[in-house]
């Protein structure tokens, strides 16, 4: 009796390691801003160098640098100042900044969507269910927006403002808890956009848009202008480099 073959040895199925992420430009100038921070000792609330000198210094174009510094400003390492230049917030890691910016980029558009389902629906109910107080409310975040435009500002504070008093318009305890709660993830938002070129003053005519429908008590044409509006300032450079 013939012995049976023994059964061919197992060849194990090829191993390929995964694809790495493509690291864009702007995130490796926010990794290499953080990496300068961290070598020159900064702490929070010492001045970066203006933005012209800190793009020569990086060798990279302003218009890169300045999506970086938007990136940073985002996840809270700097922050803005109008009129003092952009400061150091806190000290990330440099090894976490990418993993910071990414996580920020691939949540953005889950955001846009919550933001306009909810402000949606309330710019239709403070059309409904406005106030005279709730009007003169508006108008103040508007006042104060323009302003600070006019100074050479992003009016990211009178933006805020004004989509708050929407919101308190809606007459909504429901409807404004949810916001609340999306609160710091929509300042994200509002600071990508508003940093864009000419965006500040795109959102405020949006905002004079639904002001207006919001006053002539008309609920369609305020979630329209609403819904026209989160359009227009969620098309941000994170998403176009994405």
């Amino acid at each position: 009796m013939t012995e049976s073959s023994p059964p061919p040895p197992r060849v194990p199925a090829p191993s390929f390691p995964a694809p790495l992420s493509r690291v864009r430009l702007y995130e490796q100038v926010a990794e290499q801003i953080s990496t300068w921070i961290a070598e020159h000792d900064l702490r929070p609330g010492d001045k970066l160098p203006p933005e012209r000198e800190l793009a020569a210094r990086l060798g990279v174009s302003r218009a890169t640098l300045s999506q970086a510094l938007v990136a940073l400003e985002v996840i809270g390492a700097v922050a803005v100042r109008h009129g003092d230049g952009t400061v150091v917030a806190k000290s990330l890691g440099a090894t976490r900044i990418v993993e910071a910016v990414r996580a920020h980029a691939n949540r953005l558009p889950e955001i846009i969507d919550t933001r306009d389902a909810l402000e949606t629906k309330i710019a239709a109910l403070a059309a409904q269910r406005r106030t005279e107080a709730d009007l003169q409310r508006i108008e103040d975040a508007l006042a104060g927006m323009e302003a600070d435009i006019e100074r050479g500002g992003r009016g990211v504070e009178g933006d805020e403002n004004f989509h708050a008093a929407v919101t308190a318009a809606a007459h909504s305890l429901l409807l404004s808890q949810l916001m609340g709660e999306i609160a710091d993830l929509i300042r994200e938002t509002r600071i990508e956009s508003l940093s864009q070129p000419e965006r500040p003053r795109a959102s405020l005519a949006g905002h004079r848009a639904i002001a207006e429908a919001i006053r002539a008590g008309d609920p369609p044409a305020a979630a329209s202008a609403m819904h026209a509006h989160v359009e227009m300032v969620s098309d941000v450079a994170v998403l176009r480099t994405t």
